[in-house]
């Protein structure tokens, strides 16, 4: 993923990063994210820096229409944030890579209090931490989501060990990418004591804590 490629699009009278990255063809990817969630073959990633307070209530078309402009076609993932894209952060352990964006002025507790008990404090400001994952080797279906699982905890250990005293924010998003199957039996597991669940957890962990400490810095 270090291959991403930082091309632009407009917004509201201004120039705004897309991070896109394309595999080889027959990639598989798990995600969270609102256009290409789900478990499938995906050909691309985006993720898409838009601006705060983003109002458009067509994401999902508009992601498309971003990816077409890049010249992509087919089925993809995309992402959106409004965190510096620019500013990602990438890191590899053993063939595990991981490219990681954050904004964490809305950072909290995945366990919080309902707003009727004073859950919600405040104009909300931009975050997202958006999580991408590349395997060298094909994992199951339940491997996949194994491996979302690890991602985020990942994640969650990084904003600890920064003192950020949160599990992320309301928007997070993760892709996890692998290999088609072929002929090669795909891994089972992809927890954090699994040979490639360890290696994704310490990936997401430096990306994720370099990402995070540059956006305290920033103040997003």
């Amino acid at each position: 993923m270090a291959d991403a490629v930082l091309l632009g699009h407009e917004e509201d009278g201004r120039r705004w990063p897309l991070l896109v990255w394309a595999p080889a063809p027959g990639t598989r990817m798990v995600s969270s994210a609102v256009l290409g969630g789900g478990i499938g073959e995906r050909g691309w990633v985006v993720n898409a820096q838009v601006p705060p307070g983003y109002a458009r209530l067509d994401p999902v078309a508009h992601l498309r229409d971003l990816a077409a402009r890049a010249g992509l076609d087919g089925a993809g993932v995309g992402l959106m944030t409004a965190a510096p894209v620019a500013d990602r952060r990438f890191a590899a352990d053993g063939g595990a890579e991981a490219v990681v964006t954050a904004g964490i002025g809305v950072r909290g507790w995945a366990a919080a209090p309902d707003e009727g008990e004073g859950g919600r404090v405040g104009p909300p400001r931009p975050g997202t931490v958006n999580i991408i994952v590349s395997l060298p080797v094909p994992l199951t279906d339940a491997a996949l989501v194994n491996a979302v699982t690890t991602a985020t905890e990942a994640k969650v250990q990084a904003l600890v060990k920064l003192g950020a005293d949160a599990s992320g924010t309301p928007t997070d998003a993760v892709c996890v990418a692998c290999p088609g199957t072929g002929d090669t039996a795909p891994e089972p597991f992809a927890g954090p004591r699994s040979l490639w669940g360890a290696r994704l957890a310490r990936a997401v962990h430096r990306a994720t804590r370099e990402a995070c400490a540059a956006a305290l810095t920033r103040g997003d």
